[in-house]
């Protein structure tokens, strides 16, 4: 079976029999599976033309859905039991979640046709092969960071790739709302936080490096109730969506919206506009009392457009904060010596703070970057761990939850291969067969501390991903691998076999065919692809363990 990611257990009928479906179909689902059968009728009718009907009193149906919770206790959440024989499918999931699980992999057992938006041929002809499969999620947080500040991806790119997670079996997306190049949620409060903060007029074509620029303004924003729609999309698919907004670095499109929010004593803070180039940017939010307010009230717009039933975590940033602003500032210089804390970095550890509270009054846990450990954390923070893993074991063994997202490891805005063909490079060469191999829990990790990491995510930063083509061309298929390592319980990296990976991707690449995506062809970029002439940054050598 070429099943990605790979099952705990997995057998099939040495016969080689199969179940072979009827133009008709019909579904059963008992109670707590409605959602996965409207999944169904929906994703597999469109490719199948079957209108899987439900099955009548006492009729067994082909397609039988069941949640047992009493397997979550022996099998684990998100869970899932999958047999076919003669009698048809019976799809078992612990919760509703390991039922989505299991039909994402019977979908990948009807084979790439099920992935079309239309049949290919009539309702008759499809069957699965007489199988037993028995799976369960190593983590519970496998997720995919989209980065929609540098450029913005409209709501229905967006909507796509919560369902490309879902085939994947991952089940976090974690939006990066707002940043230095755009603001991108509509706060009711606030309007010139989109009306100004959501455009800037050219864009750095390449690397920060690079002497080109693309002078089409760009810009956009979701609506609130784009945010609810997509929020609602996700929580049907059981994708939990954690939003970002930026504090206290990374907010010159907000000061460019509100020139009350920046260091006015040092800068003209009213001549800025949203940044147009990438990189880290010495705009930085004022110490004040009056910008905490500004910014509670954007959380509280925040929390309500994501209920916590889907967005626990809020993603506060906190990272690449430059200092220069507050070291030349009197009014920071004052408020240091008020607050009584360390220098201009017991700044930024005042922010983070104020907000972990703020937040956890308000039933919610706040994540941040790892640059957050520097000003010590409330208990139930969570820290993102991208410089490396050393954030994230320092966490760990304080006791603190852990997302293992480091960036030499799985940032997919990392060229793919060597050479001169990858459109604009950045970063370490981050093959395949290295993001298969990525371990979330290092092996220095006490048991105690290894069970404080949540899990891992890839995180896709887009300064050099201007449109939804490039951003499938430097996500796939490297998710695929990203989506083993996380759900599938594999040997140490070394161990893994990677040649075996190799030989399922051969059907995963139809499957990604049939989905319509731009992935990366493992013969190089097609002509299309490529940016010639377009500077990137690539690093040379193996990337550093830290």
């Amino acid at each position: 079976m070429d099943l990605i990611p790979v099952p705990q257990h997995a057998t099939v009928d040495e016969e080689g029999r199969r179940y072979a479906f009827g133009p008709r179909p019909v579904l059963a689902a008992g109670p707590g599976a409605e959602g996965v059968a409207r999944w169904l009728r929906r994703e597999l009718g469109a490719a199948t033309g079957w209108e899987l009907p439900a099955a009548g009193a006492g009729a067994r149906g082909d397609v039988r859905l069941a949640v047992d919770p009493g397997r979550a206790e022996a099998d684990g959440p998100e869970s899932y039991r999958l047999t076919v024989d003669a009698d048809g499918v019976e799809l078992t999931g612990a919760d509703a979640a390991g039922l989505l699980w299991g039909a994402q992999t019977l979908r990948q057992l009807l084979g790439p046709a099920a992935y079309r938006r239309a049949p290919l041929a009539g309702p008759a002809g499809w069957s699965l092969p007489y199988v037993s499969v028995a799976d369960a999620p190593r983590f519970g947080w496998r997720g995919m960071l989209l980065d929609v500040a540098r450029h913005f991806m409209p709501k229905d790119g967006v909507l796509r790739y919560i369902d490309l997670l879902v085939a994947h079996k991952l089940n976090v997306l974690h939006l990066h709302l707002t940043d230095d190049q755009g603001w991108r949620i509509e706060i009711a409060r606030h309007p010139r936080l989109t009306e100004v903060g959501a455009w800037r007029p050219r864009s750095r074509w390449g690397h920060r490096a690079s002497p080109l620029w693309n002078d089409t303004p760009h810009g956009g924003f979701y609506t609130r109730d784009d945010i609810r729609e997509i929020v609602a999309y996700a929580a049907e698919r059981h994708v939990r969506v954690v939003p970002e907004i930026d504090i206290p670095g990374h907010s010159q499109a907000a000061i460019a919206a509100y020139p009350e929010l920046g260091n006015r004593d040092v800068v003209d803070t009213a001549a800025l506009g949203v940044w147009d180039d990438w990189g880290v940017n010495e705009n930085v939010l004022a110490p004040t009392e009056d910008v905490l307010r500004f910014y509670e009230e954007v959380f509280e717009e925040v929390l309500e457009l994501f209920p916590v039933e889907v967005s626990p975590f809020v993603h506060v940033g906190g990272d690449e904060c430059p200092k220069a602003q507050w070291r030349a500032s009197p009014a920071a210089r004052a408020r240091i010596e008020e607050l009584g804390v360390d220098g201009e970095d017991g700044l930024q550890a005042w922010f983070i703070r104020h907000f972990d509270g703020w937040l956890a009054a308000r039933g919610r846990r706040l994540v941040g970057w790892d640059e957050i450990l520097e000003g010590g954390l409330a208990d139930g923070a969570v820290v993102s761990s991208w410089r490396g893993y050393g954030g994230g074991i320092a966490a760990a063994e304080a006791g603190h939850d852990v997302v293992m997202c480091p960036e030499q490891r799985v940032y997919l805005d990392h060229r793919q291969a060597d050479g001169p063909e990858e459109p604009m490079p950045i970063g370490y060469v981050r093959s395949l067969e290295d993001v298969y191999r990525f371990e979330p829990v290092p092996p220095k990790l006490s048991a105690e501390a290894a069970a404080h990491v949540l899990g891992a995510q890839a995180n896709v930063w887009t300064e050099v991903m201007e449109s939804q083509a490039r951003v499938d061309y430097q996500v796939f298929p490297r998710l695929a691998a990203f989506a083993e390592a996380v759900w599938s319980r594999l040997p140490e990296p070394e161990s893994r076999d990677y040649e075996g990976f190799e030989a399922r991707m051969a059907a995963h690449y139809a499957r990604l065919d049939a989905l319509g995506v731009g992935y990366r062809p493992p013969t190089g970029p097609l002509p299309w692809q490529r940016r010639p002439g377009v500077p990137g940054r690539p690093l040379e050598g193996a990337p550093p363990i830290v």
